[in-house]
């Protein structure tokens, strides 16, 4: 794909949702497989500002794996980030060091050029309001019940643990967000019950139809995958970190009502409005306090969702 059509999105990333300034630097983060995404949004970002740089590394091998040094220095010490990266760098000390040294951070883990035009092709702004739409609904409950017709009944009490918006509008010293955007989120302190994920989940991508994994939850952790491959990447994470590989770490909502359709992308197929994604291992990034080298997220099609045993309202892409 060319450069050249790379540019409205990367125009929509650099000057709506991050806000750069002319007197502001900017870190552009990016891997071999992503170069093309990381120099359209290089090339917008130094037409804004005379201080932008572009840092590129080998990919890494798993999700929320640590960048090297150099590349850590150079987010922790920028105004804006943007950083498209095969894996994500969402979870990570980098990522954490550089917003509460202030920069205003957007990952894009495992963006693709046609996930990048889709995803960044919509008005920010409404999906902020959707999403605060939203949080108004959950603000506050102290427990959260999702389930399924495919037999999700699984319930989250939130603790102490805050929602989250993730807008797509970064304009804040120290706020951060995935691009694309258009969710709500917390880590709950402690779960039980049992999701069903019917949509979209690494290693796989974009499920089949009729396709499902099946998780049992106990105070909060996931103590049962049906899913071979899943089961792996969890096991390999926990040969280094025990059971907090197993840690249930996220609920999130999704509000991005540009996306009707999953395409098999875990970024964009999270945000689809109406949707419910549950994640495992990592959590210290979002509120939490585990940290592991894996963040699997499973999409949940078509789920009812109660706070305080009243059902909300969900958006809706049609």
């Amino acid at each position: 794909m060319s450069d050249s059509s790379l540019r409205a999105p990367a125009e929509t990333a650099v000057k709506q949702c991050m806000d750069l300034g002319s007197g502001e630097s900017c870190a552009v983060i990016t891997d071999d497989k992503r170069q093309a995404i990381g120099e359209a949004l290089y090339a917008v970002a130094s037409e804004v500002t005379d201080d932008a740089v572009i840092a590129r590394y080998p990919p890494g091998d798993q999700h929320g794996e640590e960048p090297p040094e150099p590349v850590a220095a150079a987010m922790a010490g920028a105004d804006v980030v943007l950083a498209p990266t095969t894996k994500s760098l969402t979870h990570t000390e980098a990522r954490t060091d550089a917003t509460e040294a202030g920069a205003r951070v957007a990952t894009l883990p495992g963006i693709t050029d046609g996930v990048f035009l889709m995803g960044l092709d919509a008005d920010y702004e409404s999906i902020a309001a959707e999403s605060e739409r939203l949080l108004d609904q959950v603000a506050g409950a102290e427990e959260v019940r999702v389930t399924t017709e495919l037999g999700t009944d699984i319930t989250f009490d939130l603790g102490d643990r805050a929602w989250q918006l993730d807008t797509g509008i970064v304009h804040d010293p120290g706020q951060m967000s995935n691009l694309p955007a258009g969710e709500i989120f917390t880590s709950p302190e402690d779960a039980n019950g049992r999701f069903v994920v019917d949509g979209t989940m690494m290693p796989h991508g974009k499920l089949d139809e009729g396709q499902t994994l099946e998780f049992e939850v106990e105070d909060g952790y996931v103590t049962d995958i049906s899913d071979d491959a899943v089961r792996a990447d969890v096991e390999e994470a926990a040969e280094e970190v025990g059971r907090d590989a197993y840690n249930l770490a996220e609920l999130g909502i999704g509000s991005n009502l540009a996306v009707e359709d999953l395409v098999g992308s875990v970024l964009l197929d999270e945000k689809a409005a109406g949707t419910v994604h549950i994640a495992i291992g990592d959590d210290h990034g979002i509120g939490g306090d585990t940290t592991a080298p894996i963040h699997l997220d499973g999409i949940i099609t078509g789920p009812t969702v109660y706070a305080d045993g009243e059902a909300i309202e969900l958006p809706s892409a049609e």
